[in-house]
């Protein structure tokens, strides 16, 4: 059966997603999508941006999009970053609500559905949600936690915070968080252009922090809702361990600058410098050269701020 391209007034959902150097990734996330969801195929768009990939994944997305009519891709000529090319994306978007997914999600059972339906019946006491992330093994992948306030990210740095919870964790009953992951984000399109959708300044990491963090200061309350599951391989397209510690460090400085007055932002420099310190030390003693080149350059970042 032909289904048609479906019409602004139809629609009620997009789903958008990012592709960068992911090809087989990118089909996993758009196959499972269509297999888990009950919507109706007029009912809901995907929308793929690729970021100026340089493996298949155009050509990929351009099979899918053909047998898929509620799919379209979105051809970048140079790789704009997460935060503009979700915006880009959303600005195309005919849907009234919006879900964010990365490129290497895979969505399990009736994720979206869920995450759709207790935002819809929810809708006064949160205005985004995200579900819960589950790693490769079917393991809680901690996604959700407390904005990043100087004892936290002391504890994020020194404690090991994510180990014990008290910097991220996962849930497994609904609650209201300050921040979900960005690699599953939904909301309304109108709260999404509220606070003016993510900060372009921001390339890589710490964008959903900025984001939800702007709307809460807009009165808009952050959910997170365990029983919408999916998988999340993580970190596929970051090239390796050094590039996602760099835009940590880039992240943190940009976020406080930007909203925490100069003595929080002297107190967050001292903090990443000493633990760049520690890190090169400790590589120093071990012989570990990836410790002390990748947080050699983190150092910089932070002496350079």
């Amino acid at each position: 059966m032909t289904v048609n391209k479906p019409t602004n007034a139809q629609i009620e959902l997009s789903i958008i997603i990012l592709s960068y150097n992911t090809e087989v990734l990118t089909r996993q996330t758009i196959e499972s999508i269509y297999r888990s969801t009950q919507l109706d195929n007029d009912r809901f768009e995907v929308i793929v941006l690729d970021n100026a990939s340089t493996d298949d994944s155009v050509k990929v997305l351009r099979e899918l999009e053909k047998k898929n009519k509620n799919l379209r891709v979105i051809e970048n000529k140079e790789n704009t970053g997460f935060s503009k090319g979700n915006n880009i994306a959303s600005q195309q978007a005919k849907g009234k609500y919006l879900l964010f997914l990365n490129s290497d999600i895979i969505v399990q059972d009736q994720g979206i559905d869920i995450l759709l339906t207790y935002l819809k019946d929810h809708e006064n006491e949160v205005q985004f949600v995200g579900g819960k992330l589950l790693n490769k093994d079917g393991t809680n992948q901690s996604s959700c936690g407390p904005f990043y306030t100087l004892p936290v990210v002391f504890g994020a740095l020194f404690l090991r915070g994510d180990y014990w919870g008290l910097t991220r964790y996962s849930p497994d009953v609904v609650k209201q968080v300050d921040w979900v992951s960005g690699a599953c984000i939904l909301t309304k399109k109108q709260y999404f252009d509220k606070v003016g959708g993510f900060d372009e300044g921001i390339f890589m990491y710490m964008e959903e922090i900025d984001l939800l963090y702007r709307a809460k200061k807009n009165g808009l309350q952050t959910g997170f809702v365990p029983q919408a599951r999916f998988i999340h391989l993580g970190s596929a397209s970051s090239g390796g361990k050094t590039y996602p510690i760099l835009q940590v460090y880039k992240g943190f400085l940009y976020f406080y600058k930007k909203h925490y007055d100069p003595t929080a932002v002297t107190l967050l420099k001292g903090m990443l410098q000493l633990k760049a310190q520690l890190a090169m030390l400790l590589g120093r003693l071990t012989g570990n050269k990836y410790l002390i080149q990748t947080y050699g350059k983190a150092q910089e970042i932070a002496s350079m701020a």
